[in-house]
């Protein structure tokens, strides 16, 4: 009976997990302004896209995760701000935001 019990409080356990992963993992679409975390914003040592979005009359600062495709986009925002929209999946890491994205472009 108590493996019964034990093997049951484990599949739960299991399906629990898998489901709060893929809950946080789930792709968001942000629109914002989009600018050089260096050059614009004077916070890094080195140049790294970041997303501005104002929710609620507070501003939120999305770090763009150094990928292929944030690095390939980065020539746009480097030296201006310019209004973009990026997919990816969004996590906390030191308390900023992480954005690792699949697709970014200027917003129209």
């Amino acid at each position: 009976m108590r493996k019964k019990l034990a093997l049951c409080i484990g599949v739960a356990a299991l399906v629990l997990s898998a489901s709060t992963t893929r809950i946080l993992a789930a792709e968001e679409t942000i629109t914002g302004d989009g600018k050089c975390a260096k050059c614009s914003l004077k916070e890094t040592k080195s140049c790294q896209n970041v997303i501005q979005v104002t929710k609620n009359g507070k501003t939120e600062t999305y770090y763009l995760v150094q990928n292929d495709v944030s690095k390939k986009f980065h020539e746009n925002l480097c030296q201006e701000s310019k209004k973009v929209t990026a997919t990816g999946t969004v996590k906390t890491v030191d308390g900023k935001k992480e954005l690792t994205v699949s697709k970014i472009e200027l917003a129209k």
